[in-house]
């Protein structure tokens, strides 16, 4: 259950930063016992893949804070960030074999991807609202978010099914008020 939690609170914060979990996720295999990753995901906390991820989070962290770049970006990610999140809840979730790994995999990508669906508009939003120049404080906390949620995912995963609740809520709140909106608009007409 915990491993299950976990990959889904890995899962989330991978549609915001794809490398900030899976850095998590390796470091914590690598140098701690509370993530052990099962072969063939244990080669994301290899040396080599440990220094690649760093190299790509710095990259990643770098442009994301450029307006206009972090557009193009935001392009090139929405292929990786639903990736990363599948990778970070199938590699989670392996060793007890509760899932799937197909249902993990597609769970992992729905999570990430939506994730990155709602930053990528969000992004848009603000960078028509600012001229661009509120992008790098977005993306600023976008990190810190992500940064949060993987070391909560990692350290005290029960916690993630609070934040899964509160989003579901969230959700569910979002789609109300819009279905309200559409009948007082159509109710106008």
């Amino acid at each position: 259950m915990y491993e299950l939690l976990s990959g889904l609170g890995l899962a989330l914060p991978a549609g915001l930063n794809a490398y900030i979990p899976l850095l998590g996720v390796a470091l914590a295999d690598r140098y701690t016992g509370l993530v052990q990753l099962a072969a063939p995901y244990d080669i994301v906390s290899s040396p080599g893949v440990i220094a690649l991820l760093v190299v790509l989070l710095v990259f990643e962290i770098v442009a994301d804070k450029v307006p206009f770049i972090d557009h193009l970006n935001d392009v090139v990610q929405t292929a990786v960030r639903p990736a990363s999140g599948a990778i970070v809840m199938m590699a989670t979730t392996d060793s007890t074999q509760s899932i799937n790994p197909v249902l993990a995999m597609s769970a992992g990508l729905l999570l990430a991807g939506g994730v990155h669906f709602l930053k990528a508009s969000f992004r848009t939003l603000v960078t028509a609202a600012t001229g661009g120049v509120g992008n790098p404080v977005v993306s600023s906390a976008e990190d810190g978010v992500a940064i949060s949620m993987t070391i909560v995912a990692i350290i005290a995963p029960i916690v993630i099914a609070g934040v899964l609740v509160a989003l579901a809520v969230g959700a569910l709140w979002v789609l109300r008020r819009r279905r309200r909106r559409r009948r007082l608009i159509l109710t106008d007409a």
